[in-house]
């Protein structure tokens, strides 16, 4: 059974690139574009792993990684942040709120996979 990765992004040519880089290696992707209702997707259907943009419509990345690491069903989960602010408090906020990892845009396709297979054990 394929893996199963969550894609909380607004930007329709990340989700685009990401899709096609994760699909190709076998992944099944799914997508979610809302903050509002991002962390009640992942409790819903819960993937393998959520890569997460910081800045959404309705509630910021954070907001959501906080819920999801307050939650006993999606504490767990990796999380891997993914955002266009790269500034250090940035990754500071979101390593103390319990990402896994945090990536910044832009960024390289063999970058998105490597740490998709690692944060895994793929």
């Amino acid at each position: 059974m394929a893996r199963r990765v969550l894609l909380i992004e607004d930007e329709p040519n990340i989700i685009e690139a990401i899709s096609f880089i994760l699909t190709r290696d076998g992944w099944t992707v799914h997508t979610h574009e809302d903050g509002e209702t991002a962390a009640e997707r992942v409790r819903k259907l819960p993937p393998d792993l959520v890569i997460l943009d910081v800045m959404l419509p309705g509630r910021s990345g954070f907001d959501i990684l906080q819920d999801l690491r307050g939650n006993a069903a999606t504490k767990d989960i990796p999380v891997m942040m993914l955002t266009a602010r790269g500034q250090a408090k940035d990754r500071e906020m979101a390593m103390q709120l319990g990402a896994t990892h945090f990536m910044t845009k832009p960024f390289s396709n063999a970058e998105v996979l490597e740490n998709v297979r690692a944060l895994v054990g793929a």
